[in-house]
Parts: C-alpha cells; structure tokens; sequence
C-alpha cells in the first residue's frame, strides 16, 4: 500500500514541484492541475489505508511510531491539507493575488512533502532510541550526525529526503508529459530527463552509502543475496525511464519510473526485513513484525474485513485511471 500511494501520490506530488518552473500561464497551470484533477485526492486513500492496516494489524509499532514522531506527522498533516486547500481554492478564488499565492502554496507543500516522506523513510530504517516500555523521543535535529541521540533530520535521513524530491521530480514531470504537448511537453520533457540524472548519481550514492550505515541491510542481503534482484530491478527501470524518455516515449518512460519507486521500497522493505522499527543502542533490536503484532485471532478477522474493502478500492482506482487515461476526465479539466 505504501508502495502503491508513492507511485500514485508521487506523480502528484511532482506535477507539484515542477508546477511553478515548467508551466508559464495560467493555462498551462490548469493544464497540469486538470492532469491530476481527477485522482489526486483519491490517491491519498493509500497512505490511510498503509495508516490503517498498521494500526490493526502492529498496533504496538503504530503507538509507538505515531507519539514518538507526532511532531513531523503534525507536519505532514499539515501540508496535505495545504495542497488540498490550494488545488480547490485556486479554482475558485480567481484574482491577482490569491491565485499566484495558492501555486505557491501547492508547490511548496508538494516539495515539502516529497521530503519529509523520504526524510520519514529514513528514519524508519535507521531506527530510533526506543526505551524499553516502547517509547521514544526525537528532536527536529540535534547535530545532524549519526549516533545514540539523534534527531529527525540528520545527513543519512536529509539525504533520503533529498533522493525523495528527485524521484518525484522525475516521477510527476515524466506524467506530465503525458497529459501536455507543444511547449509545455517539451519543459516538462527537459525537468524529467535533468532529475533522471539526479536521481541516477543519488541511487549510487545510496547504494554506497546503506550497507556501510545500516548493518542490518547488509547482513540481510549477504545471507539472501537473491534479494538483490529488487535493486537490480530499479535500476534497470532507472535507465529504461531515462532511455525512452528522451525516446519520447512517455508512456512507457513513466512507467518505467513506477517501476523504479516500487523496486527502491521493495529493496528497502527487504532488506528492513523483520524489523518495523529498530531500536538504536538497544540490546533487545526494537519493534519486528512478531513482538509488535496483535494476536493472531485479531489478524484473522481484520482480514477477513481487509480484502473485500481493498478490493472496492481497486476496483475504483481502475475505474477513474480508466476514464483518465482514455480522456474521459475533461470535464475535470474545465473545473479546473
């Protein structure tokens, strides 16, 4: 689920931080509001539903997780409803100057996101200073080092967050391309393809980088090496986006960026793996799917609540992808 609301949010958030570079009129703004007009609300529900299936089925990971980070989750609550309130206001507080400040508003929020999501990631597989009731602390930063006291934003966790605004860079402007043409297509085309670069010189970096910085991924992919197919996989999704893109081959090129976001989150969901949140300085490892679950009798049931509502949500996003991508959602575009 997670992996499913970074792929579809994601290229919201994109169209949101190339929103303000890549389109010069208000036309061309509405253009890329219309071209996630119609699901970008909708996407969200994948980040309540990730929100969800944690509280039920981890509860424990969930309390702790949610007080111990209910600063930076404060945040992000915050900016969704910036971007929310500036895609709808914009639309219907036309003026000099309420329209240029809502643009902002929803650039800003879109890139803020895109870095505290990724900053979020960070934090998740780093771990964090769990005391042995379950609980924790973190300041916004302390000295922006790795250690026993750390704070949210760190070097490790800043550069995720950096490595998140480029992928979704990336990710909304090669949707943009897409859904626009003429001269609009053509700066959407350029953002894409100097992000891929970005992000390509980012992944090595990482690749690099998380082994040496978290010793649990690396001893779980040296005991599993065949793990290392999910990397291999983004990667190889990494240049396929980049080769059609400059291709003009944008449908293709944008999923070839779904492709890159699902096989980064699959390599960091293995290589987490058992861990929910490691716990730093501590002999006991933290929260893992087994100590932080609920009974089995209450898994059983969520589940049986749990398909059928994810099955109603499919069937839905199939729908409206279905009707937006065949051009079924014009009247979307002129409500924007």
């Amino acid at each position: 689920m997670i992996a499913i609301y970074a792929v579809l949010d994601g290229f919201d958030m994109g169209v949101g931080i190339v929103y303000l570079f890549a389109a010069r009129t208000d036309a061309e703004r509405r253009r890329l509001l219309a071209s996630i007009g119609p699901v970008w609300d909708g996407n969200e529900v994948w980040l309540l539903a990730g929100g969800g299936t944690l509280f039920f089925a981890f509860p424990a990971a969930y309390a702790s997780g949610f007080s111990g980070f209910y600063l930076p989750l404060m945040m992000v609550l915050w900016l969704l409803i910036l971007r929310g309130t500036a895609v709808e206001f914009r639309n219907h507080l036309v003026s000099p100057v309420w329209t240029p400040f809502w643009d902002v508003v929803f650039a800003g929020s879109s890139t803020l996101l895109a870095l505290f999501f990724g900053a979020a990631l960070g934090n998740v597989v780093r771990g964090v200073p769990i005391d042995s009731a379950g609980r924790f602390f973190l300041p916004l930063w302390t000295n922006f080092a790795l250690g026993p006291n750390p704070g949210i934003l760190d070097w490790f966790t800043i550069m995720l967050g950096v490595s998140s605004v480029a992928a979704m860079t990336m990710h909304g402007a090669l949707w943009a391309t897409t859904k626009s043409g003429g001269e609009l297509q053509a700066r959407v085309r350029k953002i894409a393809n100097g992000a891929w670069t970005g992000v390509v010189l980012l992944s090595v970096v990482l690749a690099l980088v998380v082994p040496m910085t978290l010793p649990h991924f690396a001893s779980r992919y040296a005991a599993h090496p065949w793990g290392l197919v999910f990397p291999v996989f983004a990667m190889g999704s990494l240049v396929g986006a980049g080769t059609l893109s400059r291709a003009s081959q944008d449908g293709r090129a944008f999923l070839c960026s779904c492709g890159y976001i699902v096989g980064m989150l699959v390599a960091a969901a293995f290589g987490h793996y058992p861990y929910l949140l490691p716990a730093i300085g501590s002999q006991d490892g933290g929260l893992t799917i087994l100590n932080a679950s609920t009974s089995s009798v209450a898994l059983t049931t969520a589940l049986f609540w749990f398909v059928p509502g994810m099955m109603l949500a499919t069937a839905y996003f199939v729908f409206a992808y279905r009707n937006l991508l065949s051009g079924a959602g014009e009247p979307a575009e002129r409500r924007a």
